[in-house]
């Protein structure tokens, strides 16, 4: 019998989310970010009919969602995770480096590197886009409220940050303009939530901001929840190509006697059954051949800045922008 301690027992109850069988033999722990929550409830869904289908085990998926920093975080101290879905390498690579439950050549093991779909950064406005948004250098004007999640715990939030700086970089031409251009931009900024969640809710519900910043697919969520009638989305000429991988952790896995399952699991994310619905639930899926048509008609076309062309890989872009005393903290003042 395994003895939770005080810690772990209080971030699996804060965090953890419960579907499927409560009596199966066999659980996973999916730790997310916080976007993905739709996803894989329907991905759950097909993936334990595919193995009670397949081996006859009737096996139960639990979810936890949150910032991809506070996500990263929750597992170095401690949430048993037994595959991760990220908004970043960067994180599962802090996973690897700090708390050693996974090898560090952990994104060479699964297909297209270990990225089953990707999704960018968009704008979120309210219906007929009364500030006229239409780039990124709409949102450092004056008058126009920009809501965005705080870098330093949210992985959405530092590619919102990077896709501005990609964008004044290429126009203005020098890394001093971009740090201007994106200090400006950040006193348009309200309120910093801990996630890209909590930043929908922000605006959509509560009604802050003239512009949302945020990941493609919640954009298109938001507009089906409450309707088009109330927002629009605005994509960008440019933006930033956001790559979101995943990942079995070792330590967990062989620990909980889930390996064949936690793998068996990932890969179906690479399956015709879940790049389809990837594409359904608004990510731009690896291997588009398999997702429905219409569904795909969604996804423009449009420039993509990458965080190894443009920044040097995650493991720079961090220590750059987003570690104590990089270029965030520089600019930004509460």
């Amino acid at each position: 019998m395994t003895i939770l301690t005080p810690l772990k027992s209080a971030l699996i109850l804060a965090a953890v989310l419960f579907s499927g069988t409560a009596l199966a033999e066999r659980t996973l722990l999916n730790v997310s970010y916080d976007p993905t929550r739709e996803l894989y409830q329907a991905f759950n869904q097909s993936f334990i009919a595919y193995w009670k289908d397949k081996t006859g085990e009737t096996v139960s998926i639990q979810q936890s969602h949150g910032g991809a920093g506070k996500q990263t975080r929750a597992v170095i101290d401690g949430l048993e995770a037994d595959v991760l879905t990220l908004a970043l390498s960067y994180d599962i690579d802090q996973i690897a480096k700090q708390a050693r439950l996974l090898p560090d050549n952990w994104q060479s093991r699964l297909p297209n590197n270990s990225l089953p779909y990707t999704s960018t950064i968009v704008f979120l406005v309210r219906k007929g886009n009364p500030k006229g948004i239409k780039n990124w250098d709409d949102l450092i004007k004056e008058g126009v409220s920009v809501i965005t999640p705080n870098p330093k715990t949210s992985g959405g939030a530092r590619y919102n940050y990077l896709a501005a700086w990609a964008f004044a970089e290429k126009q203005l031409g020098s890394a001093e303009a971009a740090k201007a251009f994106v200090k400006q931009l950040y006193k348009n900024v309200p309120v910093l939530d801990s996630g890209a969640r909590g930043s929908t809710t922000t605006f959509v519900q509560r009604g802050l901001g003239d512009v949302l910043l945020t990941w493609e697919n919640e954009a298109f969520l938001a507009l089906k929840e409450f309707g088009e009638g109330q927002f629009e989305i605005i994509v960008p000429p440019a933006s930033i190509l956001a790559e979101t991988p995943v990942a079995v952790v070792d330590k967990i896995v062989k620990k909980n006697e889930t390996q064949d399952l936690a793998e068996a699991y990932l890969q179906y994310l690479f399956s015709p059954a879940g790049q389809k619905l990837a594409a359904k639930h608004f990510y731009r899926p690896y291997q588009p051949e398999h997702a429905d048509p219409e569904d795909l008609k969604r996804f423009p076309k449009l420039e993509f800045f990458t965080v190894d062309k443009n920044f040097g890989g995650w493991h720079k872009a961090q220590k750059d922008h987003f570690d104590d005393g990089g270029s965030f903290d520089q600019i930004y003042v509460p």
